[in-house]
C-alpha cells in the first residue's frame, strides 16, 4: 500500500502540467479561450496508449523486472520533459509549447501503463478497493502539488521556474520504483509481440461476451464525460470570474485535497460494503449532481464562501467516483495481459477527458457559463443509463472464462 501511494503520486504528477496548470499559465499569458480548450488534445496519448501497451507486456527491461523497469525508464524521461517546459513561451511560440506538452503526455501515458499494470498484478481481489483508494490518494496529492502549489508559487516566481521545481518532484517516482516489490508472476508473459497484441483483446471479448464487452467499453467512455467537461474549463472559469491564481491554489487545491482524501478513502470503504456495481451507481449519480454547484457559482459570481463549498463538493464526489471506477477497471483485467487490457480500458476513459471535451471552450463561449454547467449534467446521463446492462444493482454471477487462450 505504501508503494501504491508513492506510485500514485508519480502517476498523477504530469497530468495538470499539461492541462489545468498549463491552462492557468496560458490564460495569464493572454492566450484565447478557444485555443486553451483545444489544448486538451495534447492529452491524446492517454487515449491511444493501448496501441503501444503490448510492448510493456511483452518486453522486460534488463533491470527491476517487467513492471518496475518500465516505470523507471518513463519517470526519467518525464523528469527531463517537464524540465524542458521552462524553455517555452506560450504567447510567442504556442506550437512549441504544444509539442513539449505532447511529449510529457506520451511519457506520462506510458508510465500509467506500467503503474496500472503493477497495481493490477500486485493486488489480490480482496485488496482492490483499498489499493485503488490508496493509489488515487497518492494521485490526488500529486494534483495538489501541480495544481495548488504550482499556482501559489506562480504568484511569487516565474512560471518557467515553477515547472523546473515540478520536474524535481519526479524523483519521488524514481525512488519508489526502485523500492517497490515486483509482483509475483502468476501468469506467463506473452511469448511473442503478436500474442501481446492479439490475445488481450480476444481474451477480454471471449470472457465478457461480445455484446456485454461492447457495452462496457461505451460505458467507460461516457461515465465521466460530465465531470470531464467541468474539469476541463473550471480553471479558466474561476479566473474569469475574478478569483486569483492564489485563490484557486489554496481553495481548489488545498481545501479540495482534504475533500478528495475523505472522498477517496470513503469510496474504498463503501465499495467494500456495497460492491463495485452498486458503488458505480451511487457514485456516478453523485458525480453528476455535484456539477450543480458550479452552476450556482456561475450565477452567484465571485463569492469565496460558495467557492469553498463548490470545490469541496466536486472533489469529494470525484474521490468517491474514481475509487470505484479504478477498482472496476482492475476487475476486468487478466494478469497475463494487465498492461494492455488496463491501457485499453483507461484509454477509453481518457477519450472523454481529452477528446470529447475539446470543444468545451467554444461551447462555454457560445452558451455562457451557467448553461454550460447544466449541459455537463446532461452529458453524464448516458453513462448512467448503461449501468443496468452490465452492472446491475444485484450482480449476476461472473461468467466462467472459456479454455483455450491461456493453454
Amino acid at each position: 500500500m505504501a508503494a501504491l501511494l508513492l506510485l500514485g503520486f508519480s502517476s498523477g504528477l504530469p497530468l495538470f502540467l499539461t492541462s489545468k496548470t498549463l491552462q492557468a499559465w496560458m490564460t495569464v499569458e493572454g492566450v484565447n479561450l478557444g485555443s486553451i480548450g483545444l489544448f486538451s488534445l495534447v492529452g491524446l496519448p492517454y487515449s491511444l496508449k493501448f496501441i503501444w501497451s503490448p510492448l510493456l507486456d511483452r518486453f522486460v527491461p534488463p533491470f527491476l523486472g517487467r513492471r518496475r523497469g518500465w516505470l523507471v525508464l518513463t519517470q526519467g524521461a518525464l523528469l527531463l520533459a517537464i524540465a524542458a517546459m521552462a524553455l517555452q513561451q506560450p504567447r510567442q511560440a504556442l506550437q512549441f509549447l504544444a509539442i513539449n506538452a505532447l511529449l510529457i503526455a506520451f511519457f506520462s501515458a506510458t508510465q500509467d501503463i506500467a503503474a496500472d499494470a503493477y497495481r493490477t498484478d500486485v493486488l489480490e481481489e480482496r485488496e482492490m478497493g483499498a489499493g485503488a483508494a490508496v493509489f488515487v490518494l497518492g494521485y490526488r496529492i500529486a494534483l495538489l502539488a501541480t495544481g495548488a502549489l504550482a499556482l501559489i508559487l506562480a504568484d511569487q516566481i516565474p512560471w518557467p521556474t515553477v515547472y523546473l521545481l515540478m520536474a524535481l518532484l519526479m524523483t519521488v517516482g524514481l525512488l519508489s520504483s526502485f523500492w517497490a516489490p515486483e509482483p509475483s508472476e502468476q501468469e506467463r508473459p506473452p511469448e511473442s509481440l503478436s500474442d501481446a497484441v492479439i490475445l488481450p483483446f480476444a481474451e477480454f471479448f471471449q470472457r465478457s461476451g461480445f455484446m456485454r464487452a461492447v457495452f462496457i467499453l461505451v460505458f467507460i467512455v461516457l461515465y465521466k464525460l460530465g465531470d470531464a467537461l467541468v474539469n476541463n474549463m473550471s480553471t479558466p472559469f474561476l479566473l474569469k470570474t475574478g478569483f486569483t491564481q492564489a485563490d484557486i491554489g489554496w481553495i481548489q487545491g488545498g481545501m479540495g485535497l482534504v475533500a478528495t482524501i475523505v472522498g477517496t478513502l470513503a469510496g474504498g470503504a463503501i465499495l467494500s460494503k456495497l460492491g463495485i456495481n452498486r458503488s458505480l451507481w451511487v457514485f456516478g449519480a453523485l458525480q453528476a449532481v455535484s456539477n450543480l454547484a458550479y452552476f450556482v457559482l456561475a450565477q452567484v459570481g465571485k463569492d469565496y464562501s460558495f467557492l469553498v463549498l463548490t470545490i469541496n463538493i466536486e472533489n469529494f464526489c470525484a474521490g468517491l467516483g474514481t475509487a470505484a471506477f479504478v477498482a472496476f477497471l482492475m476487475s476486468l483485467c487478466n494478469q497475463r495481459f494487465s498492461a494492455t487490457q488496463y491501457a485499453l480500458l483507461s484509454s477509453l476513459m481518457a477519450v472523454s477527458r481529452d477528446i470529447l471535451v475539446a470543444p468545451a471552450g467554444g461551447l462555454a463561449q457560445a452558451t455562457g457559463w451557467p448553461l454550460f454547467f447544466l449541459l455537463s449534467i446532461v452529458a453524464a446521463i448516458p453513462g448512467l443509463l448503461l449501468l443496468p446492462v452490465f452492472a446491475p444493482w444485484t450482480p449476476r454471477p461472473a461468467p466462467t472464462p472459456r479454455p483455450g487462450l491461456d493453454d
